[in-house]
């Protein structure tokens, strides 16, 4: 069977740079073989398939094709390796130009395009009337993107993908290469939802090291960590990283094992998934960062993320876990800097307080009593003396006749004072806040996941259908 996987793979490549017609059927027996063989195989094959996604990039069609064969393999366990980074940078060529699409489909009418792989003759010519020249390029971006999308969201669960994405400076002076594919991640989740999956991936990416302040003990550390959405995660990890003498003897509850496996490589445990916050996340600019948002929304001062760890101002709990639960996540601590360079930090950042989770009650101050506030009269104490008058004593009538009975009074009704005033009730304590955490994932149609769930299921519905390589009127 190793035989024959080679023989097909290498018939595939054969057919990619020649353009040959037979790239099709080459295709679908690698698909078919490719489950049948030793993760090795899997692995020489995907390091042999990147120099040829490179020089087959201007041929759309295969280029798009062998970039979901790409993510498949990731998908099925290989290391991403070149061929990760190959799929992302194509990516960013193409999805320019399927940005440009929807832009011109916007100033030419808008409404809701065609499905990526359906756009057809008549669309291109819509958007010529905006884009000129430029109008067959952005056609067929937007016909790949679909396809792109579906690679990029696989091998973007490679670790080192997403160093070499972070690493990377870009041909931009206004954003790094990683900016510039978030951006156009974020323009094609509008339109394509796995863009929606490769934008939350690239924010991942954009973050892997803070300093961490903590403000109770005055300390500060330097953390690296990967894998980590969101903060939620973040103060997860970090609880464990830095509390008590398991950590680095930070004051506080250690958080509960089970909270931190599910950061980490677990599943939740169901008796143990609520997480109790230790502290409320602050930004070193003084913003608040909170657990909803990504380490990369944490403030960036001298070149580093610059984190405070304050007291919390209003209990907040959320579902341990992980919001993209087949990626590892993990945190270390790189280093405790020094008292000196943590009293530096402290003088020039704000007061202790003066931060608050936004659904906390402002503090109560309380109110001096006014001077001249006059005393309250003391009582005079009750008189215990004999009545000057003599006792009188009902006198019982006579047997026979009844007794005279006085007829009760009227109640006399009094109106109420002008001056009356109704005393208001006691204000209700505002409950603890409660951040729920939502998994955003959506379940997808069987048409929608991505090849190589199950270690590599047949290409998805219009993959490889054109036998031109390109949108069927060209």
């Amino acid at each position: 069977m190793i035989n024959e996987f080679r023989a097909a793979f290498q018939e595939l490549l054969d057919a990619a740079v020649a353009q040959s017609p037979n790239f099709r059927s080459a295709m679908h027996e690698v698909f078919r073989l490719s489950s049948q063989v030793p993760q090795e195989e899997r692995i020489l094959a995907l390091d042999a398939l990147a120099p040829v996604m490179r020089q087959s990039e201007p041929v759309a069609g295969i280029a798009a094709d062998l970039a979901v064969l790409a993510g498949a393999l990731v998908e099925a366990g290989a290391p991403a390796g070149p061929a990760g980074v190959e799929v992302m940078r194509q990516l960013g060529d193409y999805g320019k130009a399927a940005g440009a699409f929807l832009m011109a489909w916007e100033e030419t009418g808008g409404g809701t395009p065609p499905p990526p792989m359906e756009v057809t003759e008549a669309e291109e010519q819509r958007v010529a009337a905006y884009l000129n020249e430029l109008a067959r390029l952005a056609t067929t971006g937007w016909w790949v993107s679909h396809r792109y999308g579906l690679a990029a969201k696989t091998v973007l669960n490679d670790t080192e993908t997403r160093a070499a994405l972070r690493s990377d400076p870009g041909t931009l002076q206004e954003m790094t290469y990683l900016e510039e594919l978030t951006l156009i991640a974020r323009q094609l989740a509008a339109e394509i939802q796995e863009y929606q999956e490769v934008h939350e991936l690239l924010r991942m990416a954009a973050a892997d090291s803070a300093l961490v302040l903590d403000r109770a003990s005055g300390r500060g550390f330097r953390v690296r960590f990967d894998g980590v959405a969101d903060n939620f995660q973040l103060h997860t990890l970090l609880a464990d990283a830095l509390i008590g003498t398991e950590g680095r003897g930070v004051p506080g509850t250690r958080p509960h094992p089970s909270w931190v496996a599910a950061s980490q490589d677990r599943d939740n445990d169901p008796q143990a998934d609520i997480v109790t916050g230790a502290w409320d996340l602050v930004g070193g600019d003084g913003s608040w960062v909170g657990n909803e948002p990504t380490p990369a929304d944490i403030p960036v001062i001298d070149g580093q993320r610059v984190l405070l760890l304050e007291a919390p101002s209003l209990p907040h709990s959320w579902r341990a876990g992980r919001r993209h639960p087949h990626i590892v996540g993990w945190l270390r601590v790189e280093e405790e800097i020094s008292p000196d360079e943590a009293a530096g930090w402290w003088a020039r950042l704000h007061p202790a307080g003066t931060v608050r989770h936004p659904l906390s009650p402002a503090p109560a101050e309380p109110t001096p009593a006014p001077a001249n506030e006059p005393q309250a009269a003391t009582p005079e104490p009750a008189s215990f003396e004999e009545p000057n008058s003599p006792v009188e004593y009902s006198v019982p009538a006579p047997e026979g006749e009844p007794a005279a009975v006085e007829p009760e009074a009227p109640l006399a009704w009094e109106p109420p004072a002008d001056n009356a005033q109704e005393v208001p009730a006691a204000a209700e304590e505002p409950s603890p806040a409660h951040d729920n955490r939502v998994d955003a994932e959506s379940t997808e149609s069987a048409n929608d996941v991505p090849p190589g769930a199950g270690l590599l299921p047949p290409l998805p519905p219009g993959v490889s259908d054109s036998a031109g390589w390109a949108p069927a009127w060209k």
